[in-house]
């Protein structure tokens, strides 16, 4: 395989267009391209070999998070326990299956179609 030149077209991964997309060399270092320019944005960056960057997503983070969510439930394994559907109490209801009572003093919704002109 021959060395890679100035303006040569590679395919490499665009941190603009977060695809893999032909790029044109633009600075070469010990026979290897070490910046490009992508040709679809126009954009200047590093070679990266066809790589997408690492996830943004901070390891010691996710690990107190969890940590948070062990201490408000440490019997639940994962991040939602599942409820059961006859566990659910409607408010106001006295038993399961009856319908709520009306409560006097809910705001009364209004009408609709009517606004401000």
């Amino acid at each position: 395989m021959r060395d890679v030149r100035l303006g040569d077209d590679i395919d490499d991964f665009c941190v603009r267009c977060k695809r893999v997309m032909n790029h044109a060399v633009v600075s070469v270092m010990n026979g290897e391209a070490a910046k490009v320019r992508c040709k679809t944005c126009h954009s200047d960056h590093d070679f990266r070999h066809e790589q997408a960057p690492p996830p943004k997503v901070d390891a010691r983070k996710a690990a107190l998070f969890n940590e948070v969510l062990k201490k408000v439930d440490p019997t639940a394994e994962g991040a939602a326990a599942a409820v059961e559907p006859e566990e659910v109490a409607v408010e106001g209801a006295a038993a399961v299956g009856e319908a709520p009572a009306e409560d006097a003093t809910a705001p009364k919704s209004k009408a609709k179609g009517r606004g401000k002109k």
